[in-house]
């Protein structure tokens, strides 16, 4: 005869917890999507499919905590919470590569300057978050999806927690070289600042700025971009850390017999994220359609010009 499962939680969740993230994070997927269409940030979307993930897994959560019984709630509300701050560190990589892009003189655009091949800081980071979210998600949907009446239930959990784990840590590894290579960017660009104030001059009174062969207007302060996306690595890796912990204890670990974990170490710093860049959406200061601009690509292979930097002049104005 098997056991009746009671449960799949080792506490009991909150309803109005979860459903005051999930309220907050639909709030901030609603006004994500305005300021995307707003700027046309078209491949900002990526962020709003993470708050929207974030905002239905809390709501799938409330769902669950009145029927703790079922396990596809349960799995749903687990793996989309677990899935979408991922998502998020996928797409503030390429926030920093445009920022990159722009910004520095086409003769200090190498590896020994970044640290990373100009060209390849999307791509490479992106591809590790992509291989990080597919393991998370094998390791997830293990985890969440075995209940303590099947068979071998323990192999199946300590397998869906290694993979889990793996998939987190190849995260933590690649954010982190990451987050060293923004912050260590953050410093290294004030030479290209110096360098513009001095060469390029904008309309007098303006608070933007046009590239050459654009008539889109950007806000020219994109080193305020640069601690947003600092401030967003740090909040996304003690996320990052404390899902680490949370799968290395498994079932019977500290943080999965207290829900606050779960909120103070995720819901808390994800929002923080969004409300960063909601505060400075990456659309304001740095082109975010699905492609670089043509008359960005150009100017990128040129050699370092004044035109070339607009945006990265007048710092100190806005």
């Amino acid at each position: 005869m098997s056991m009746e499962i009671k449960t799949y939680y080792l506490y009991e969740p909150s309803t109005a917890a979860a459903g005051a993230v999930a309220g907050l994070f639909a709030v901030g997927c609603l006004a994500t999507i305005f300021l995307s269409i707003r700027h046309k940030s078209w491949i900002w979307f990526v962020m709003v499919a993470a708050i929207a993930m974030e905002a239905s897994g809390y709501g799938a959560r409330v769902k669950s905590a009145g029927d703790p019984t079922n396990q596809s709630l349960y799995v749903a509300q687990f793996c989309l919470v677990v899935l979408a701050p991922v998502l998020m560190a996928g797409v503030i990589y390429v926030v920093f590569g445009r920022i990159v892009f722009l910004v520095v003189p086409s003769q200090h655009r190498t590896t020994k300057f970044l640290w990373v091949p100009a060209r390849w800081i999307t791509p490479i980071f992106v591809g590790f978050d992509v291989v990080a979210l597919l393991l998370q998600l094998i390791g997830a949907v293990m985890i969440s999806g075995t209940s303590p009446t099947d068979k071998n239930a323990k192999d199946k959990l300590h397998r869906g927690r290694d993979i889990a784990m793996v998939g987190v840590t190849l995260q933590i590894i690649a954010f982190g070289l990451f987050s060293i290579i923004a912050a260590r960017f953050h410093f290294t660009s004030r030479q290209f600042r110096k360098i513009l104030e001095q060469k390029v001059q904008t309309a007098e009174g303006s608070k933007f700025v046009t590239m050459p062969g654009s008539t889109k207007k950007f806000n020219p302060n994109w080193r305020r971009m640069l601690y947003v996306v600092n401030i967003s690595c740090l909040l996304i890796m003690v996320r990052s850390v404390y899902r680490e912990i949370d799968f290395a204890e498994g079932k019977t670990g500290t943080t999965q017999k207290h829900e606050w974990y779960v909120y103070v170490f995720d819901a808390v710093p994800i929002l923080f994220v969004v409300i960063i860049y909601l505060i400075c959406p990456p659309g304001r200061f740095v082109h975010m359609g699905w492609r670089q601009p043509k008359e960005g690509r150009e100017l990128a292979s040129a050699d370092s010009s004044s035109d070339a930097y607009a945006m990265g002049t007048r710092s100190n104005e806005v």
